[in-house]
């Protein structure tokens, strides 16, 4: 069997850092808001998430920008088309998702008054009017869409795990970094 086309390194360094830094905010995330956590901890988790969550815009517009000049490799002739279908769905959801996350959380930030530390300090102007209506709505979207995004998140790993360890057709093997 041939081996399928990888990806481009740039295309494999955008995904790897937007996944780990996402892997790192649903954690930070969910101990941030435990009832009952110290001020200490809870405080340097707002200031990371908040702060990664503009890096992960960033680095999901830059991945839609590349994409829409690189197109991605073809999976191979082995992978069904309703998988291929699902994939497709599944990944423009994921970048559909994680920019909605990531502009719902900044206009939560920004509408709702509080500091975005990174950008201030470049002294980045802030598009956004503080408005108490809009934070809290931004609030909602923002709690609202981590389930899907996580449950896509999970798919797409399941789904490369599937590929890597009982398919073991190549699919997985595209994405990695130093391949």
């Amino acid at each position: 069997m041939m081996r399928p086309a990888s990806y481009k390194p740039l295309a494999k360094a955008l995904h790897w850092l937007t996944a780990l830094l996402v892997l790192l905010t649903i954690p930070a995330a969910l101990l941030m808001l435990t009832p009952g956590i110290e001020r200490s901890v809870q405080d340097p988790l707002f200031i990371f998430h908040k702060n990664i969550g503009v890096v992960i815009l960033v680095l999901v517009a830059l991945r839609l920008a590349y994409r829409a000049v690189n197109r991605p490799p073809p999976l191979p002739d082995s992978v069904p088309s309703w998988q291929r279908q699902v994939a497709s769905i599944n990944h423009w959801l994921l970048y559909g998702l994680l920019l909605a996350m990531a502009i719902s959380g900044y206009t939560r930030v920004t509408a709702g008054g509080f500091p975005l530390e990174a950008l201030d300090a470049m002294g980045v102007p802030r598009p956004v009017p503080r408005s108490d209506s809009l934070a809290e709505t931004a609030k909602a979207i923002h709690a609202t869409l981590r389930y899907p995004l996580i449950a896509l998140i999970v798919l797409h790993i399941g789904a490369a795990l599937h590929h890597a360890i009982i398919k073991r057709d190549g699919v997985f093997q595209r994405m990695l970094p130093f391949r």
